[in-house]
């Protein structure tokens, strides 16, 4: 007789991207047998990519970190704490011993409190909390500013959108997206810039793709052809580094054609006489300039194409990171907060300006103040900590003696990662909180594995602003990652600060600490609207649409800070004829995400269906390429080189240019990348980096 086990359907959110889809769980004892997306869901509308559909395998994968795991190396260099705790560990393998979760946050304090008695409160550091709830997130970062009284807290949108919380709140006053997604059904016009959507958002992408295919109401502009182009009406595909120089290209043809909305602009927005007169005089902000720039000459007569209809029509904005990973991130983050400025595209139904974030809680993570210079709710915390960069230079010049890394794999997916190798074998006590050894955590002293985002309760914000409370699908021992940093609170002493016995109790504090988003969101009320969700900032009622009557900046209005391109890179060589020649140097190279695979891939590579569609990174380029590269190469930069890679030809990526994904920590590809970095919020450069190509043989397997 077959035994029965007790089937559930439990709905919860999906762990991957920051579009943040509805997902229910079909549950056999205690074990995932499908992912689907339910017909009325708000978010998926139904509908999933393959990760969410597919990629719950790494939940009970055997290789899970089930028990704390402390390393030998550090015990050995800590004989009064290997003494006094021997009787409680043992034997794990040939590098690590193991031990209860008691222990394991026991030994943990111990060497954070000699530490911060030793050298300082400012000598401890901790990065992460995007991948998590919004409960852990906040705990993290109380965690590190109130117990260890340090401000050196961050996370990744360091990596990824922080130019856009910049560029935001410096016009606008917040850093958010502005609507819902669907009000893509509402618009008449969809910018996508620097977004490979269909394989980075893809359910957000089926919204715009049902509305290109309907209206033909669509320009995507990009450094090569995504999939997304196909259908797009207006197909831009810039040179790098230029979305400063297009972006003011486009503000000059609204100004110099009158195509402004005067009255937006005079009862809703500050400085424009000022601005419209920089535009002007801006030696590189007519199209016309691109009519000497050999291979993009198009591009004088599609741009004001794209900044007519822009202008004329109820029109949305959509970008990614390749917007925000440049030297002028944050500022062409102001120069498109600009057009929606001077357009009247903004604070409406149909219009408005959507920042396309990439982990699933890193819009949550900053709310709740991972960051060096906002507390929760964005506002100034005590003392402005150091940003990720700097704590390397710091950890290196022996500054920074003790890191927690919470789901973040800084040894992966940061740039300049010869440097950051250095800079971590620097430190005296490096503890991470994980679900996989991922590559940090071969330097960590103390490993500590916790629940994933499908074993607990949390609320998790996606790039909406949409709060879900999720629940968990399944069962587990181990612990949450707020709970393991309460125990170790307490163990320094700070108890009192730390006195959680439940994620709602977090909660409940978030909401007095954050009330301008938060104040009204009661687990009650995200339980019944867990279907729909909320969208911050929500006090009696939610907010689907930001600045509907005033901008949130201290006057209401909105305001102009221009920032004039500066020649560079590809486009001053192409102007000064040093691009396009024969060589295997010169190069330039952008990375991205493929559809199958989420960042550093520790959750996707452990579902075989998504896994042996794209089992290692893949470097595209220009066909014509083919009989120079052959089937394997090597990339090298000034700041290190990758491993050998396979290469596929497409004529996707333009004359001199390549991409390539960056989820298999085997390929190194961040050791190209150096400290170049966003001027004003150090987010790294990895949209644009030159190489040189090093064909190899099949019998090379590394560099």
């Amino acid at each position: 007789m077959t035994k029965k086990y007790e089937r559930e359907e439990i709905e919860s959110v999906c762990t991957y991207c920051g579009v943040g889809c509805d997902i229910t769980g079909v549950v056999e004892n205690n074990k995932i047998i499908k992912i689907f997306a339910q017909k009325d869901g708000v978010v998926s509308e139904g509908k999933l990519c393959i990760k969410g559909k597919y990629g719950y395998d790494f939940v009970d994968a055997k290789d899970r970190i089930r028990e704390p795991r402390i390393k030998k190396a550090f015990l050995e260099k800590n004989p009064h704490i290997q003494q006094q705790f021997a009787s409680k560990l043992s034997e794990f393998d040939s590098d690590y011993m193991t031990c209860d979760l008691d222990t394991a946050t026991t030994i943990a304090a111990m060497k954070l409190s000699e530490i911060k008695e030793k050298h300082g409160s400012d000598s401890f550091c901790a990065i992460g909390g995007a991948r998590t709830s919004c409960e852990s997130a906040y705990a993290f970062q109380k965690f590190c500013r109130e117990t260890m009284d340090s401000p050196h807290v961050d996370n990744c949108a360091r990596v990824c959108h922080s130019p856009s919380l910049k560029g935001m709140r410096a016009t606008i006053g917040e850093g958010a997206a502005t609507n819902p997604y669907n009000d893509i059904y509402e618009t008449e016009f969809m910018v996508v810039i620097g977004s490979n959507t269909m394989e980075a958002h893809p359910i957000i992408a089926n919204r715009i793709v049902d509305m290109a295919k309907k209206h033909n109401n669509l320009a995507v502009i990009d450094v090569r052809e995504t999939k997304l182009a196909r259908l797009a009406k207006h197909n831009c595909v810039i040179p790098y580094e230029a979305n400063l120089l297009i972006l003011n290209m486009m503000a000059y043809v609204i100004i110099d054609e009158e195509l402004y909305d005067e009255s937006f602009i005079s009862n809703r927005t500050k400085g424009f006489e000022e601005f419209k007169e920089k535009i002007l005089n801006d030696p590189y902000a007519d199209p016309s300039f691109f009519k000497e720039v050999e291979g993009y000459e198009y591009l004088a007569k599609m741009i004001p194409n794209i900044a007519r209809e822009y202008a004329v029509k109820k029109s949305m904005i959509f970008w990614g990171l390749g917007i925000t990973e440049h030297l002028d991130g944050s500022y062409a983050v102001m120069a498109i907060t600009h057009l929606a400025l001077m357009t009247g595209n903004v604070g409406k139904t149909g219009a408005g300006l959507m920042p396309l974030r990439g982990q699933n809680n890193v819009q949550g993570a900053c709310d709740m103040g991972c960051l060096p210079y906002f507390a929760p709710d964005y506002q100034k915390p005590k003392v402005e900590g150091l940003m990720t960069p700097q704590l390397i230079d710091a950890m290196i010049a022996g500054r920074i003696k003790g890191l927690l890394a919470m789901g973040e794999d800084i040894t992966h997916i940061h740039p300049n990662l010869n440097k950051i190798d250095q800079a971590i074998e620097q430190l005296d006590f490096l503890m991470v909180q994980e679900l996989f050894m991922t590559d940090i955590t071969q330097y960590a002293d103390i490993v500590i594995g916790v629940r994933s985002a499908y074993e607990k309760t949390g609320v998790y914000v996606n790039a909406m602003r949409r709060l879900h409370l999720s629940q968990p699908l399944v069962k587990s021992d181990l612990p949450d990652d707020w709970e393991v940093l309460t125990q170790m609170a307490q163990k320094l002493g700070d108890g009192d600060n730390f006195n959680f016995e439940s994620s709602e109790d977090v909660w409940n504090e978030v909401r007095e600490v954050a009330p301008r988003r938060f104040s009204g969101a009661d687990y009650y009320r995200l339980e019944r609207h867990r279907k729909r969700g909320m969208q911050w900032p929500i006090y009696h009622e939610d907010t689907p649409i930001l600045h509907l009557l005033d901008f949130r900046t201290e006057d209401g209005l909105g305001k102009y800070v221009y920032k004039q391109y500066e020649p560079r890179g590809m486009v001053q060589e192409i102007l000064q004829k040093k691009f396009y020649d024969d060589s295997l140097e010169g190069y330039y190279l952008t990375t991205g995400r493929t559809l199958a695979h989420y960042n550093n891939a520790a959750q996707t590579k452990r579902s075989s269906k998504l896994d042996t569609k794209y089992d290692e990174d893949i470097l595209l380029a220009p066909l014509e390429d083919e009989n120079k590269f052959g089937d394997m190469v090597i990339l090298k930069s000034e700041y290190g080189e990758s491993e050998a890679l396979n290469v596929k030809y497409t004529d996707k990526v333009r004359t001199k240019t390549l991409f390539c994904t960056f989820h298999h920590a085997k390929s190194r590809i961040n050791t190209l990348f150096g400290d170049e970095c966003d001027e004003l919020i150090m987010t790294a450069r990895f949209k644009s980096v030159k190489v040189n190509v090093v064909p190899v043989g099949d019998e090379v397997a590394c560099s």
